[in-house]
């Protein structure tokens, strides 16, 4: 019966999808920037720099930057608040509209960033505040895919062999061709995602990304092409490999 319920609310929300994808859509950003860097070694890495810029002003910048976004929301720490604005007015990032308190987890911050997009949002993209170098082909691709199909989000193709394990023992080794790696944004009809937060929020389900949500409610999520170099920052040394990144995309 659950099943039934999940499926029959995914299915009116797609409908709502179809209606509108003959005009070009009202886009609103939720940047997630409020996670803790435990494994940056408890500093802020959205606030380390990048050749001396912040790694969260590298990712506004590639927002405000791209044709298709309308708007953004940006989650962070309360701590933190002061000096993001400080970076949205030296930077001059006229798309972000609001800077809002996350909450302890990130399903909770997406939440709180979701009640304060534009009632003209009709996609809505969740983005990683770690994610400085998307572009805005990765970023169109997830919204044309949510316009056709109501949930999308970039990939790549997994590089290594991955082994499930069970006791410290391999248990199962699944065919690389079928795995991938999901970035952000991850980019939905808002009615879709509003529905979809709602009911993991109300619900206390557990969920790895935004995607799981929208799955959890029983949508499919189509994938599109990711870059390699939309990576996320987590730990020290990908502080280097950005700096690498940076200065071969000639923003240095």
């Amino acid at each position: 019966m659950k099943q039934k319920t999940k499926n029959k609310l995914a299915d009116g929300v797609f409908k709502f999808v179809k209606k509108n994808m003959a005009k070009k859509p009202f886009v609103s950003v939720i940047v997630a920037a409020g996670g803790t860097s435990n494994r940056m070694g408890n500093v802020n890495k959205l606030l380390e720099e990048v050749s001396g810029v912040p790694v969260i002003a590298i990712t506004l910048s590639a927002l405000n930057e791209a044709k298709c976004v309308n708007e953004i929301i940006l989650t962070a720490n309360e701590n933190d608040i002061v000096e993001f604005a400080d970076i949205c007015k030296k930077y001059n990032f006229e798309k972000v509209k609001q800077i809002v308190k996350g909450g302890s987890v990130r399903l909770e911050s997406v939440y709180r960033g979701m009640a304060e997009v534009s009632p003209e949002a009709e996609i809505i993209a969740i983005h990683d505040g770690a994610r400085p170098f998307v572009t805005e082909d990765i970023i169109q691709r997830t919204v044309d895919g949510a316009v056709e199909y109501g949930a999308a989000a970039p990939c790549v193709p997994v590089k290594d062999t991955i082994k499930v394990a069970k006791s410290g023992f391999v248990a199962e080794t699944p065919d690389r061709s079928t795995l991938f790696a999901i970035q952000t944004p991850q980019t939905f009809d808002a009615a879709l995602i509003k529905a979809a937060i709602f009911n993991a929020v109300e619900n206390k389900i557990e969920v790895t990304d935004d995607c799981s949500a929208v799955e959890a409610i029983g949508a499919t999520v189509r994938l599109v092409e990711g870059s390699y170099n939309n990576m996320k920052i987590t730990v020290p040394q990908d502080l280097e490999i950005a700096e690498a990144i940076y200065n071969s995309e000639g923003k240095a």
